[in-house]
């Protein structure tokens, strides 16, 4: 066996742990592996620092992330710190199922910061979130910044890329769809 599909091996294997438990994610994904496909890969054993490059496609469960780059740092008690980076001219993008039922959470921005140890998921710089039931959007926010917390399922969206409001730096938007609540048939004429 040559050398470079050992190491992508083993990069495989050591990055299974990335993503435990996301997003309120489905509980089911922390028993799944995860894969991590690339273009091209490095490991830094003394720094803790994987880099992947080109295509970047990480899965784990109903988890899915996307970007051109991404960069994981594990610290000493295990926990995975990973930022995704958009190639030039896209985004960087992450779904995952959350519990019950037909529900998803999916996100995109230039920059995703994803801490396994809070699981918290960061946006940074043209930032959209959105909450779904099957096909359905319930929920959408943009801004320069959003910041997700998976376990309470709670998002705060600021209007600069530094994670802090500024007057007169930009808007944040917010879009809530009507609940389709089915109406209460009319009674015949009284």
């Amino acid at each position: 066996m040559s050398e470079l599909p050992m190491k992508k091996i083993l990069l495989c294997i050591a990055l299974c742990g990335v993503v435990a438990g996301s997003a309120m994610a489905e509980k089911a994904d922390s028993n799944k592996p995860t894969e991590i496909f690339a273009d091209s890969a490095s490991d830094d054993d003394v720094k803790q620092i994987r880099t992947l490059t080109g295509n970047v496609i990480l899965t784990r469960g109903t988890l899915v992330m996307k970007a051109g780059k991404a960069v994981l740092r594990v610290d000493p008690e295990g926990y995975q710190f990973v930022t995704f980076t958009a190639a030039p001219g896209t985004v960087a993008t992450f779904r995952q199922k959350r519990d019950g039922g037909d529900l998803w959470v999916e996100g995109q921005a230039e920059r995703i910061e994803y801490d396994n140890k809070t699981e918290i998921v960061k946006l940074f710089s043209k930032a959209k979130l959105a909450r779904l039931e099957g096909s359905r959007v319930t929920d959408e926010v943009e801004g320069a910044f959003i910041s997700y917390d998976s376990r309470k399922e709670f998002f705060a969206v600021e209007n600069t890329a530094t994670g802090e409001s500024k007057p007169g730096a930009g808007r944040v938007r917010m879009v809530i769809q009507p609940s389709n609540k089915p109406s209460a048939p009319a009674t015949p004429g009284k």
